[in-house]
């Protein structure tokens, strides 16, 4: 059983390390895990690899995930002394770029489904 959880890692690590390369390579202002998530996707899709053949890993890794927030939190606990003067700016930015992110995404999402309705694909 603890060898296809190592197989899984493996297979996530791999594509993560592939990510960094074309991040090495790439001119691109593009992050290393974005790639590799991109990698995954594709791979999934094309279905060169199988959804059972990550999922209890991606699972795993998705519940401890607000885990992973902890180290940037820090950070900016350790930054403070930098930050405190402008903690007001950063807070408004974050909240209306929340904001924009929200209504664009909801927009785009609206968009594609009317015109999946007008083309008559509702459902495909």
């Amino acid at each position: 059983m603890g060898l296809k959880y190592l197989k899984q890692f493996g297979i996530i690590l791999l594509l993560s390390f592939v990510g960094e390369i074309l991040h090495m390579l790439l001119p691109l202002p593009v992050p290393a895990s974005i790639y590799g998530i991109i990698l995954l996707f594709l791979c999934l899709e094309w279905k060169i690899i199988s959804v059972s053949a990550v999922k209890e890993t991606s699972s795993f890794l998705i519940e401890i995930m607000p885990v992973m927030f902890i180290p940037a939190a820090v950070g900016l606990m350790d930054a403070w002394e930098n930050i405190k003067t402008a903690w007001l700016s950063y807070a408004v930015i974050t909240m209306v770029s929340t904001f924009v992110v929200m209504a664009v995404s909801g927009k785009a999402v609206q968009f594609i489904m009317n015109r999946r309705k007008k083309s008559g694909q509702e459902g495909k």
